[in-house]
């Protein structure tokens, strides 16, 4: 045995330091969803029939920003005096699954709209677009499960037990704008026109005045979304599927209209326009359709895949063809924003048996992932996914001590991060308080 792990040995554990904090950089979400009366949007909208849902869904919230993935993970917040830096008693386990069990679909609703109201406060506080140029990625997601028992979960086209819910997120920041529950096998498109209509109520409430484009990938190309979103006067740009009717307006592009673009090292790309038109009579229509098409340039690989490959879009944008594929292309920022729901915010796992308790979940998850997101947006500091952002900032162990009748945190000296964090601090305590 080595000297080092005879060392190791001598140590002794206790758990028993009543003033130590876990999780101490939890102070920085604390403090926001104080400014963004958080609490009080949850008492006033949510009524499960179960009291003091304020609490409940901010433990579960911010057990999520210190990496809980599992209802029993809330318990952390419990430990030593942790729930000091939250502003808020946390809630046991117990109490918190009990609570999300309560939730059916119009509860679930009544949670999207304080979802809604603290995205209006904290656009209202300098996180929003303004009167900016605003793009929003429509996707879905597969939530894997094992177990039958869970309600809701099914086989979709992956063949894998799971959910399947619907989001959109704001391709610039990556907040979640908007976040559905689905069963697994619903598919991609399931309710996204009522869903779109709800996103442009939100996303005007919230303040968002200038220009709005959708982009969305082949799941959801469909011309009963289309209709929705120009009749909300917004911009779309949604990739097709090749079918017949597209290939044939694809083969009857001129040779000598396609552009090179520069697109990968490894090939060729270039990219086309024209027009694609169905329908007949009253319901004929005739839409942009913008074409890419790639094929790899090494002569051995040639001979294999001799052929271009297709990737089509329909769009009402103004761009020129090859900024339109630039920026459909774009659309790719989405899966980012969904890695950083499922790694930094609480959606690895779906956790309950309950389909209500597994939606309100996800309403949690959407609100930790914004919230953690709008804590460096309001700071100013550099832009980063919540994993990262708990390493550096959350996943701090502190002593809370009393120095002349001021609580105060110590923390580790020499902490790598400890500029970043104190001005994260200072500039969300100079935030103004709810107004109402």
């Amino acid at each position: 045995m080595s000297g080092s792990s005879r060392s190791l040995d001598r140590f002794a554990t206790t758990f028993d330091h009543e003033g130590l904090v876990a999780n101490a950089g939890l102070i920085l979400a604390g403090t926001l969803m104080a400014r963004l009366g958080l609490l009080g949007l949850i008492e006033r909208w949510v009524r499960t029939g179960s009291a003091n849902p304020g609490p409940k869904i901010c433990t579960v919230v911010a057990a999520m920003l210190a990496g809980g993935t599992h209802i029993d993970h809330v318990e952390m917040l419990r430990a030593g005096r942790t729930g000091r830096v939250l502003g808020f008693a946390p809630m046991a386990p117990s109490t918190v699954g009990s609570f999300l069990r309560t939730f059916t679909f119009g509860h679930v609703r009544q949670l999207e709209a304080v979802a809604s109201r603290t995205l209006a406060r904290a656009w209202a506080l300098g996180a929003g677009p303004g009167k900016a140029p605003l793009v929003v990625d429509l996707d879905s997601t597969i939530c894997e499960v094992h177990g039958k028992q869970k309600q809701g979960a099914a086989y979709g086209y992956t063949n894998a037990l799971c959910y399947h819910p619907l989001l959109a997120a704001r391709a610039d920041t990556r907040e979640v704008l908007g976040a559905r529950m689905r069963k697994g096998s619903a598919g991609s498109s399931r309710g996204v026109a009522r869903f779109a209509d709800e996103l442009v109520a939100s996303l005007r409430r919230a303040g968002a005045s200038g220009p709005v484009t959708v982009r969305g990938d082949s799941g959801f190309w469909s011309w009963k979304l289309i209709d929705r979103l120009d009749g909300h006067d917004f911009k779309w740009s949604i990739t097709v599927a090749l079918i017949p009717a597209v290939r044939a307006a694809i083969q009857a592009i001129r040779d000598d209209a396609w552009a090179d673009i520069a697109y990968t090292k490894d090939g060729r790309a270039q990219v086309a326009e024209t027009q694609y038109t169905t329908g007949r009579g009253k319901a004929k229509r005739t839409v942009r359709l913008v074409v890419r098409r790639t094929r790899l340039a090494d002569s051995a690989q040639q001979r294999l895949w001799p052929d271009w490959r297709h990737h089509a879009f329909i769009t009402n944008t103004d761009h020129d063809t090859a900024a339109a594929d630039e920026f459909h292309r774009g659309h790719a920022v989405v899966e980012l924003a969904i890695r950083d729901l499922k790694e930094g915010s609480g959606l690895e796992h779906v956790p309950s048996g309950h389909y209500g308790a597994n939606c309100a979940w996800l309403a949690c998850a959407a609100l930790a992932h914004n919230i953690g997101h709008w804590s460096a947006t309001l700071a100013g500091a550099p832009a980063a996914t919540n994993r990262s952002r708990r390493t550096r900032l959350v996943a701090l162990a502190a002593v809370l001590v009393n120095r002349s009748g001021t609580p105060t945190l110590r923390y580790p000296a020499r902490w790598p991060w400890e500029t970043q964090f104190t001005a994260t601090l200072n500039a969300l305590r100079a935030l103004p308080g709810p107004s109402g």
